[in-house]
């Protein structure tokens, strides 16, 4: 479709249905209804792995390693097939994320069967390995066309600055939600008082967050309007997809910084399980402490548009991650004992971490502008299905990280729940919660320092540029 055609039609269709706040409340309710199963998987799925099925950390290590590498292939896949698949009445991506909700909503349920307790060691690991498998697979058909649909829902670079807070906000509620109650209601009590992981209760939680994870991702469905519409692209040359997306350095330095910043998200949910499990033995502050992650977020949403004009994305973000970088690195030499000076400063790390995550999607629209830019087409299923590779790659390693740390330490998992760590163990959670998100955070900073292109300046030219060549 040439430019003016393009153009043509971008303006024919919102003028129907101008851009405004459905779009935005839409669009939060996107990542508001995937982060409720996400919540529940990525901070809580492997303590109940290994505290609830007793499953060994090095074996479900290896799962997590093996199936999200698998998943990050099918990004790239799920990526090309939105990109080449045709428009409906409701666009391109709308379409995938009405059909794809309901078996996505079910594998969420599915992750926590009661019966699974029941199976025998090797019928565990064959329950955890298919369904985490097709979980994997189920969230990228979700994932992949929500992210690519905020470049459909308007052509404004504001327009889709402010996409990509709401859509952190709506992470940070539904994040924050699962990180706060879950701690609070995984638990059951014993007959002697003492309190273990309920598998029946995670059972029960998994359906309360799929029953909220589907309402969302309808309102998704229902308030968001696709605005810019692209015939379907012609199937292109593996070779010739390549060359192009290596152009895209932007893509390629964020993809790197993508990668150590999930791993850093994947092990601090993970590591304050553990660390408030084991080390604190305090399960409010536990709830405190997973609210904190994604809290941070919703304090931080009114001041990302300020400081983006003001400083840029990536000096605004590199500023942020060494503040987190330094608390972190407080935290481990002070050796903090009390759970509640320790929340304070996990807050303030949390607050530098979060900024970066809450312009994630703010980058990413960049980086499909500087694809166009340096390579002369648009095909931003492709880009997020890239981006959503590293991140899966990150997972993966995050997921194979922390299995393979608690085995390294001698964790010692238990299906009665009731198994008390050594002194050894619990130091070493505690140095192991600290010391991999500053070492994550840092080379992020670094990264971002000497090797991303778009600084303030280079992303408004380039702003300037397309709108020229886009007749905008």
């Amino acid at each position: 479709m040439s430019t003016k055609v393009l153009n043509d039609e971008k303006i024919r269709i919102a003028a129907i249905k101008p851009f405004g706040m459905r779009d935005k409340i839409g669009y939060m309710c996107g990542d508001l209804g995937t982060c409720f199963i996400l919540g529940l998987v990525n901070s809580f799925l492997m303590i109940y792995y290994t505290n609830v099925l007793g499953v060994s950390g090095i074996i479900v290590g290896s799962l997590y390693f093996g199936t999200k590498l698998f998943d990050a292939f099918v990004d790239v896949t799920v990526g090309r097939m939105c990109d080449t698949s045709k428009l409906t009445a409701t666009g391109r991506f709308n379409p995938w994320i009405r059909r794809m909700k309901y078996p996505f909503c079910a594998i969420a349920i599915v992750l926590f069967l009661p019966f699974a307790q029941e199976l025998s060691y090797t019928g565990k690991i064959i329950y955890i390995c298919v369904s985490y498998f097709l979980y994997g697979a189920l969230l990228s058909t979700i994932n992949i066309p929500y992210g690519a649909m905020s470049a459909a829902i308007s052509s404004s670079p504001d327009d889709r600055v402010s996409l990509s807070t709401y859509r952190s906000v709506g992470s940070a509620i539904g994040g924050g939600a699962t990180g706060f109650f879950i701690p609070i209601l995984m638990y059951k009590t014993m007959v002697d008082g003492s309190q273990v992981i309920s598998g029946q209760h995670f059972f029960w939680i998994a359906i309360g967050c799929a029953c909220l994870a589907f309402i969302f991702l309808t309102l998704t469905c229902k308030l968001t309007t696709e605005r810019v519409r692209v015939e379907a692209k012609e199937s292109m040359a593996l070779s010739q997809l390549l060359k192009g997306l290596l152009k895209n350095k932007a893509l390629i330095v964020l993809v790197v910084v993508d990668l150590l910043i999930v791993i850093n998200q994947g092990l601090s949910g993970t590591n304050m399980t553990y660390l408030f499990n084991d080390y604190f033995h305090d399960k409010q502050a536990m709830s405190i402490a997973l609210l904190f992650t994604f809290g941070s977020l919703v304090l931080l949403a009114p001041s990302a548009s300020f400081l983006t004009r003001r400083f840029g994305k990536k000096e605004a973000s590199v500023c942020a991650l060494m503040f987190s970088v330094a608390m972190y690195l407080i935290m481990y030499f002070c050796h903090i004992t009390d759970p509640k000076i320790y929340l304070v400063f996990l807050f303030l790390a949390t607050l530098g971490a979060g900024l970066f995550n809450l312009m994630i999607w703010a980058f990413m629209t960049d980086v499909c502008d500087y694809h166009q830019y340096v390579t002369g087409t648009r095909e931003d299923g492709t880009v997020y299905g890239v981006n959503f590779f590293a991140r899966k790659i990150g997972q993966a390693c995050a997921g194979g990280i922390a299995g393979f740390m608690l085995a390294l330490i001698n964790y010692q998992s238990s299906s009665t729940g009731g198994t008390v760590q050594s002194l050894e163990v619990q130091e070493s959670i505690y140095t192991m919660a600290n010391l991999l998100p500053a070492f994550c955070l840092f080379a992020s900073a670094v990264i971002l320092i000497y090797f991303y292109p778009l600084n303030k300046k280079t992303t408004l030219d380039m702003e300037k540029t397309l709108n020229k060549i886009n007749g905008i």
